[in-house]
């Protein structure tokens, strides 16, 4: 169960922004003992990995507050989301954490399900993302982009931590962001239908 969360909130933390739970497991793997990855999945706490997580961090942070910039971004980020939301759960299924001591051979005998599962739930909220960014542009011009995408970046940044420290956490989580969507979107539904009524002169 708590693998399980511990992938689930890694690979929706990705589906945000694809660098910063890579970045975190990384580092966290490679100073500290909070997390200790599998053999196969070593290579992210790399020094030149970590190097190359942060530089493409840094171009994403900035893209993703500029209006009309951040829709481009977010093309671009359909396959860079998925893929990243893919590894960390693929890293995390058989990872020991402060947490999680003794992984069970969780999905151990086909090793590309955690991945595809990894995949599935980044695009779902990559998705969800972007078609929030496009309600927030919409509502504001443009204007609510950076203060969202910080916020976007603190939920990442807490989910991954949630994930690796205390993955019920991630279950919260997960609803906030499937109620801000739903939110955004009546939101955006009622603005469109108020226009078009004007438009008609009702």
């Amino acid at each position: 169960m708590l693998e399980a969360l511990m992938g689930t909130g890694l690979a929706a933390s990705a589906g945000l922004n694809a660098y910063i739970p890579l970045l975190l497991v990384g580092v966290l793997a490679r100073f500290t003992d909070v997390i200790t990855l599998p053999e196969s999945w070593q290579w992210i706490e790399n020094p030149w990995m970590l190097g190359i997580f942060g530089v493409l961090l840094t171009i994403e942070f900035f893209a993703d507050k500029i209006p009309v910039v951040d829709h481009v971004n977010d093309f671009v980020q359909t396959v860079v989301r998925p893929t990243s939301g893919g590894i960390m759960f693929g890293a995390s299924s058989g990872s020991q954490t402060a947490v999680i001591t003794d992984p069970a051979n969780y999905f151990e005998s086909k090793q590309w399900v955690p991945v595809v599962v990894g995949i599935a739930i980044s695009l779902c909220v990559h998705l969800m993302k972007a078609g929030f960014r496009a309600a927030v542009n919409s509502l504001t011009l443009g204007f609510g982009a950076p203060v969202v995408s910080v916020a976007e970046d603190t939920v990442s940044i807490g989910m991954a931590l949630s994930a690796i420290l205390a993955p019920l956490l991630v279950i919260l989580f997960l609803i906030v962001l499937i109620l801000v969507f739903w939110w955004a979107m009546r939101r955006r539904k009622r603005r469109k239908a108020a226009k078009l009524a004007a438009a008609r002169g009702y």
